[in-house]
Order: C-alpha cells, then structure tokens, then sequence
C-alpha cells in the first residue's frame, strides 16, 4: 500500500472543512497514508462521543477544554496538555464538561473515516 490522496506534508488547518459528527460534535481529517491519521475533533460543551471501540491504536491530545473520558470502565477528568491512550479494540468515549478540541492520532488509518463520505 502507498500513500492516498489525502495524504498531506504541510497540513494547513484553514484549508480543511470540517464535518459534522453530532450535536456539539465536528471533526477534521487532517491528513493520512494507510498507516496513520491526525484528526482534530472540535466539542462544544456537552458534546458526547459515544462509547465505542475498534482495532486501532489510539493517542489523542487534548489541546484545549475540559474532558471526562472514559476508556475500559474507568472514567478521569482531563484538560488542555493532557492526553491518553485507547489500546485495540477497548471500549472507550467522551463526555464535554467544557469546550475544546481533541487532536486524534490513529495506526492504521480509520478506512471508515474516509469511506463515509
């Protein structure tokens, strides 16, 4: 597998739209080749992302806002300059306690990012 056409070397913010997850809830594709993805996910206050899993490896960022996140049962409040990381397949989501954006970083790539558009 090569590199995909989204595949981005200078990814500049102001030139990528940003979609609609949910209420509160709208994400951009940064850029990606068929072994990582940078996505940033812009929450405003009581947005949620549902629990859910799937076989990616996950670090995601959280650059700004306050976060109750809840990975395998247990659940922590997190801020801007914390992170945390969701192992393969474990159960895992968020709950907005205050306004932010969370920069998600995924190996492989999310197929089911781009193949919904």
């Amino acid at each position: 597998m090569g590199t995909t056409e989204s595949t981005k070397v200078f990814i500049e913010n102001k030139e990528i739209p940003w979609e609609q997850m949910a209420e509160g809830v709208k994400r951009k594709i940064m850029s990606y080749d068929d072994n990582l993805m940078l996505v940033k996910v812009e929450f405003e206050k009581g947005g949620v992302g549902a629990l859910h899993q799937h076989y990616h490896s996950q670090i995601t960022h959280i650059e700004s806002g306050v976060f109750e996140v809840e990975i395998n049962g247990e659940k922590k409040i997190l801020t801007g300059g914390d992170g945390f990381y969701i192992p393969p397949n474990t159960i895992h989501g968020a709950v907005c306690l205050e306004a932010g954006v969370l920069i998600d970083v995924f190996s492989p790539m999310r197929e089911d990012f781009v193949n919904n558009k």
